[in-house]
């Protein structure tokens, strides 16, 4: 004899279809950077070595590390622990809010890192008109700091909630958790960006 039968989360359910719709907006990314990689490598190959592939990698690892902190927070949210119950040094008794403040601070230290990057480059002379590497470099990744940027104003709106209401509701879990797959996803794209850009060049 089979149990009730649950409805699914419609919150969820729609944010993975966005998130869909995204995936196929960086599909269509990718697909323009090979294209042109494939019609100038020459470009590329004069291009790509002035990348700092080393601070690149550091500022991945923000990001990946990120998204470790968020999952952290995503489950205390599905427990229901929307802030400490102990001491701020008590790591082990921190809440969603605590876990999400820090994937926010991480969050915002890799979009300083990508400004950097390309404050750097343009005292180089690499600015976005300089030519099709140029161009598409800019376009990806700063779409995708873009995607980042909209990310850590979510984590705002999720962590202002916890204190403008007495009771952790079921949708401030939710909304917790849905936006834990929207980082998720941005993080995985840059993966991919960072391996395409830097490492595959």
């Amino acid at each position: 004899m089979t149990g009730p039968v649950s409805r699914p989360n419609m919150v969820s359910v729609g944010t993975i279809v966005w998130l869909s719709s995204e995936l196929m907006f960086f599909a269509g990314l990718f697909a323009m950077f090979f294209t042109l990689r494939a019609t100038r490598p020459d470009l590329w190959a004069e291009r790509v070595p002035i990348l700092d592939v080393q601070y690149a990698l550091i500022n991945t690892l923000i990001l990946v590390v990120s998204s470790v902190w968020c999952q952290l927070g995503v489950l205390k949210a599905e427990d229901g622990i929307p802030s400490r119950t102990g001491s701020l040094l008590q790591v082990g008794q921190w809440g969603m809010r605590e876990w999400y403040v820090l994937t926010y601070i991480f969050g915002s230290v890799f979009v300083a890192g990508q400004v950097t990057e390309y404050a750097k480059l343009v005292s180089e002379g690499v600015t976005m008109s300089a030519d099709a590497w140029s161009s598409v470099f800019y376009l990806t990744t700063g779409l995708h700091g873009i995607h980042v940027t909209g990310g850590l104003i979510a984590f705002l709106l999720i962590i202002g909630r916890t204190f403008t209401t007495r009771h952790y509701s079921h949708s401030q879990a939710t909304g917790a958790v849905v936006t834990s797959y929207y980082w998720h996803f941005v993080d995985v794209v840059w993966i991919a960006l960072f391996a395409a850009i830097y490492l595959l060049g």
